[in-house]
């Protein structure tokens, strides 16, 4: 978000900026979602529901959880946030006692470890080195008595690198043998898949450890409704009356037209999401492909979400035109912003130091002009 103000303070000075930090898709909602939420103000479902969401929408969104993914749950075990990052927050901060501890891959998604800090809680970053995803190791050798939580991101934000059922079943022969551990299953790139890529879980791979996931999902990615703040969590009873009423507290329901534009959204089809597959994969080629060509970066295929994670470690060390020696990627990020005047963010906001990302949910035009851009940029360095 910071990255996106700056570049849009310096369009308003007139400068052609590409923006390429924003994480939410470029595509409109879908019209019937959008005919959902005005036919709601015309019935005038204007005012308070319960802070946990409507009980047409709890049922609709356990429809989909057992659908989609295997998964049962009873309506008081969801509860309707303003954005899945509300519930995410509320769950931490509801949980956590001083010293508790969360495991947190990196990269990661950057308030996850600024949710555990305000939880008064300890974050636990672990490397997940270029695989980019937690291996079974890695997360035994971070387990202790204090830890409480473990945060998985599938598909990730800012990698785009996805756990296969594979991979969360060999997290789960670990979890299982530490009953302390709760996990956060972040899901909102669920339907954001491609090359047959198959989305999972970690309920849905070893319902044993159901009584302690909380997942998490909601609207704003593959409906395209980020402005819209509507997500949910379902998990274990005492956990989401804890949550639902901290939320009560807090912010109470959330909004009431963007819960019938959710439940419409439930209701309807995901028809409209083959054509943006196809553009994303699209534009994810495109970017892979130009950014792979230029020397010193280095970027692989993610599996889902809209961005791509590229390595710029090999451009550490080089001077700008300007005389400014690269120390870091907050440096790389700086110069593509200053001489290529595209917006990136850089990789240590995620707790990778190295790497930036780019959201390719934007026009094919504007990524062919950005990656064009950031070659010559980068050829320029010595």
């Amino acid at each position: 978000m910071a990255v996106t103000a700056k570049a849009q303070e310096m369009k308003a000075a007139g400068h052609d900026v590409i923006g390429l930090a924003a994480g939410e898709p470029d595509f409109d909602t879908p019209d019937f979602i959008k005919d959902a939420a005005k036919a709601a103000l015309d019935k005038g479902k204007t005012k308070y529901t319960a802070a946990t969401g409507t009980p047409e929408l709890r049922k609709a969104i356990c429809g989909k959880l057992k659908k989609d993914n295997g998964l049962d749950y009873e309506p008081n075990q969801i509860v309707v946030g303003n954005g899945a990052k509300q519930v995410i927050f509320n769950a931490l901060v509801a949980t956590l006692n001083p010293g508790d501890e969360v495991i947190i891959p990196t990269p990661y998604w950057v308030s996850y470890p600024d949710m555990v800090l305000i939880g008064e809680g300890t974050p636990v970053i672990v490397d997940t080195g270029d695989t980019f995803k937690l291996q079974p190791y890695a997360l035994e050798a971070a387990i202790t008595p204090k830890t409480k939580w473990l945060i998985l991101n599938s598909p990730s934000n800012p990698t785009g690198a996805g756990y296969s059922k594979a991979d969360l079943r060999a997290l789960a022969d670990v979890l299982l043998k530490h009953e302390q551990v709760m996990v956060i299953c972040d899901d909102i790139y669920e339907y954001l898949v491609y090359d047959g890529f198959e989305f999972a879980t970690l309920g849905e791979v070893e319902p044993k450890l159901m009584d302690r996931v909380l997942t998490v999902n909601g609207f704003s990615k593959a409906y395209s409704m980020t402005g819209w703040r509507v997500g949910y969590g379902a998990g274990p009873l005492a956990l989401m009356k804890q949550i639902g009423a901290l939320q009560s507290h807090s912010t109470s329901n959330a909004c009431s037209i963007s819960q019938e534009a959710a439940l419409a959204a439930l209701q309807g089809s995901l028809d409209f999401l083959d054509d943006w597959r196809v553009a994303f994969k699209r534009r994810r080629d495109l970017v892979v492909s130009k950014l792979n060509a230029i020397d010193g970066i280095t970027c692989k295929t993610p599996e889902g979400a809209f961005y791509v994670f590229p390595s710029c470690a090999a451009l550490v060390g080089k001077t700008t035109p300007a005389g400014k020696k690269i120390e870091n990627d907050l440096d790389v990020a700086a110069y593509l912003l200053e001489d290529a005047l595209c917006a990136v963010v850089p990789g240590s906001a995620f707790g990778a130091e190295g790497y930036f990302r780019i959201s390719y949910a934007t026009s094919d035009a504007a990524l062919e002009e950005a990656c064009s851009r950031i070659a010559d940029a980068i050829a320029k360095l010595t």
